[in-house]
């Protein structure tokens, strides 16, 4: 009964259907008539016979008129399939018919992308999912949850859930129409009870409370705006940060930590014994890759790590782990910190066996950039290719600064450097079909 609800009024189907059906006749009669009736069991003596008594007219050489026939009836199936899909995708994604090939054709090739998961947050995480995307869909991200300050400290204090500021920033980075997503995720209340919450947080706060469960929430903004990717919190638990400094002080929380001058020595995740989602260690035991930052190395990096099951698994696969260094120091965490000073504290908290590769910036930062940059007690981290290889860990730097005011790395140049490095990194006998992959999808930003 459910095919018969095709025939209500006003579908724009029917006639495009039963159009359809005729040209479907048309090619079998051209068939027929290029066989002398044999596709449709006649004989010959009796096709000749049956085209005499309709034309008057002894059967010749009718080829040319079989020809003629196929191919009107080829025309009328392809116009009446077409106007019928388009009435339809017209009707479900109105605006979007003419582009529906185009939409296909990138979901299909971006299935076929590399698996890459990248641990991290802030920023410069969700610069990276932007660049990856053009590129795979079969992205991972696992988002630290030790944030604890603006409207995602708010929240969390005061309904206990996840702070979802990060996981918001990934969320709008994977979407399909990111425009869309970040015009309304970004909003921020600017007065009453809900001043300084972005609307995006507390969408991500009714869907834990609806469905009590965090992730649940994540998956089903997921679904709504066809994310090219998914968004893992890299635990479930309430964390929080401990930072403990050189001259003996500790400090608990990340917005604490950020602020607080010194030189930190170590950094702790309590509880200790907090534990991933199952989803997120499948995704790191599947991946291609695994790459950790670009970001804050104490408050977006370590504390992902500093998940016991994280960092066990990461080390224990036999896909690469590439640590994205952030093209700038921070003032009060990494303090003239070179390339390989972050490479050391990783495998502090991480182990030796972590990191397989450090993707380092080389950059000609403008004079004006660089100096206010240093008026704020930050400088260009130095890629030190020596100390990095004597740790055992292979080097590679690139150009990735966006010329903007920030220093960021741009995440088109950031995500074609980590396809280069994979493809390098690849056995030769999984080469071609990265490459196939690449180059479709490059051929298709092209379109």
């Amino acid at each position: 009964m459910e095919a018969l609800k095709w025939l209500y009024p006003n579908l724009g189907v029917k006639r495009y259907f039963i159009l359809a059906i005729a040209g479907t006749f048309l090619v079998a009669g051209g068939l027929a008539v290029i066989s002398y009736g044999q596709t449709l069991g006649f004989l010959e003596g009796s096709f000749r016979e049956i085209i005499y008594m309709l034309t008057g007219k002894e059967m010749t050489s009718v080829v040319p008129a079989g020809v003629l026939i196929i191919a009107s009836g080829i025309v009328i199936m392809y116009i009446a399939l077409k106007k019928m899909l388009k009435s339809i995708i017209n009707a479900l994604l109105p605006g979007n018919e003419d582009a529906i090939v185009d939409v296909m054709y990138s979901r299909r090739q971006l299935k076929r992308g590399p698996k890459i998961v990248v641990v991290g947050g802030g920023t410069g995480l969700s610069a990276l999912l932007k660049g990856l995307k053009a590129y795979t869909s079969n992205l991972t991200a696992i988002v630290t949850v030790g944030d604890d300050g603006g409207s995602s400290g708010r929240l969390r204090r005061e309904l206990g859930i996840l702070p979802p500021g990060d996981v918001r920033n990934c969320l709008v980075a994977l979407a399909e129409k990111e425009e869309i997503m970040e015009d309304l995720f970004s909003y921020r209340f600017e007065n009453g009870t809900l001043e300084g919450h972005s609307l995006g947080n507390l969408f991500l706060a009714g869907l834990a409370g609806r469905f009590g469960d965090f992730q649940k929430g994540i998956e089903h903004i997921g679904k709504v705006f066809a994310l090219r990717g998914e968004v893992f919190p890299s635990t479930l638990s309430q964390v929080t940060l401990e930072a403990y400094f050189e001259d003996g002080r500790s400090i608990n929380g990340e917005t604490a930590i950020r602020t607080t001058p010194g030189k930190i020595k170590y950094l702790k995740i309590s509880p200790q014994d907090c534990k991933p989602l199952p989803g997120a260690i499948k995704a790191i035991e599947e991946a291609d890759m695994i790459v950790l930052g670009p970001g804050s190395l104490y408050t977006s990096v370590l504390p992902n790590i500093l998940v016991k099951g994280i960092r066990d698994k990461i080390a224990e696969v036999k896909a690469p782990c590439v640590y994205v260094c952030n093209i700038m120091t921070e003032p009060g965490e990494t303090d003239n910190f070179s390339a390989s000073d972050h490479l050391r504290v990783i495998m502090e908290h991480g182990g030796r066996d972590l990191v397989d590769v450090v993707l380092a910036a080389k950059e000609d930062i403008p004079p004006e950039v660089a100096e206010r940059y240093l008026s704020e007690g930050a400088v260009a981290v130095l890629g030190d290719r020596e100390s990095v290889e004597n740790l055992g860990v292979t080097y590679q730097e690139s150009t990735f600064y966006t010329g903007r005011e920030v220093v960021r790395h741009d995440p088109d140049k950031l995500a074609k450097e980590l396809l280069r490095l994979l493809f390098r990194l690849k056995p030769m006998n999984e080469r071609i079909d990265l490459v196939d992959s690449y180059l479709l999808n490059r051929k298709l930003k092209t379109l």
